[in-house]
Parts: C-alpha cells; structure tokens; sequence
C-alpha cells in the first residue's frame, strides 16, 4: 500500500453536514477499494484564490488515505463524477502524518 493525502473543495452552498456527507460518500469509496483513512480534517468555508466555477469560495476536506495505486483511479473517478466537489488533488507522500494540517493550525492560532 502507498499513501497519499487528498484534499477537495466542495460548493459555497453546501450545508456542513452536507460536505460531511460527500466526506462519507468518499471515504466509502476509498474503504471499498481496499484502502484505509488515517486521518479526516474538515478544514472549513475558506476563499479561494479564484472564482472556480462561480464559485468563490469552497469548503476543504483533506484526507490521509493507504491504498493501492489502482484504488487511487477508482477514488479520483468518483471526485470527478461528484457534482458538489469543484477541486481536488491526490498527491503521494512518504508517510503519514496525523498531525493537524497547515490549514488546522493556521485556524488555531487566529482563535
């Protein structure tokens, strides 16, 4: 199994638990494919540095996720099939890290 981290942006009009909900949707996806969430960040309403889509801003969700590299094709069809994600990207890593993300913590010190 590899690892990899994927974030992705839902719609500006979705409702929290409706991004909880593709989060689930996602993270099944990633389960049936044989592959494993170490760690689920939902990140919050944020705006984004150009409209996507006429959306201006986009609620992220970044994933850790071990799975094979033939589960990641599978995972990235369903993102693009999902009509509320506007954006995302899977990028490799070497290993995990379950601590908070750069976002998380940039939210935490402006508390």
């Amino acid at each position: 199994m590899k690892f990899y981290e994927t974030v992705f942006i839902v719609k500006q009009d979705a409702s929290s638990s409706h991004v909880e909900a593709v989060a689930q949707e996602i993270i099944s996806v990633i389960k049936e494919q044989g592959g494993e969430v170490t760690k689920t960040e939902f990140c919050g309403l944020r705006y984004l540095a150009y409209p996507i889509k006429k959306n201006r801003r986009g609620h992220y969700v970044l994933l850790n996720i071990a799975i094979d590299p033939s589960g990641i094709n599978e995972l990235e069809r369903k993102l693009r099939l999902n009509e509320d994600i506007v954006r995302f990207l899977t990028v490799s890593t070497d290993r995990l890290d379950n601590s908070p993300s750069a976002l998380m913590k940039r939210n935490l010190r402006d508390s």
